[in-house]
């Protein structure tokens, strides 16, 4: 598979996750066909780096860097238009709730890889 395509699978996924989590200061992430292209950019290379063996601390710095690359900063709640985002934090401060996703995602990419 393509990392593009195991990106669609492992966001969806993830999106699952925080609907069933209903953190008030992460929404959901809108569906892949509706993101935007640095988002799914994002995604892609969460793939990308996974395919290189990243475990979930790594997988979640490295989107740490990327989110900071682009503008966002860190706030107290997700907002797509002011580009500020609660998680970008280092892996270890994450609640264990948010680690999780980072778990799913890198579970999801390596199975879809191999």
């Amino acid at each position: 598979m393509k990392n593009d395509q195991i990106a669609r699978v492992c966001h969806e996924a993830n999106r699952a996750l925080q609907i069933i989590q209903n953190d008030p200061s992460i929404s959901a992430g809108e569906p892949w066909l509706d993101l935007d292209l640095e988002t799914r950019d994002s995604v892609i290379q969460g793939v990308a780096g996974v395919r290189q063996g990243n475990t979930p601390a790594q997988s979640h710095e490295n989107w740490v860097r990327f989110k900071m690359t682009h503008g966002w900063t860190l706030g107290p709640v997700k907002d797509e238009k002011l580009k500020q985002h609660p998680l970008l934090v280092p892996f270890d401060q994450l609640p264990e709730s948010q680690r999780i996703k980072d778990d799913l995602f890198v579970a999801i990419a390596t199975a879809l890889l191999q």
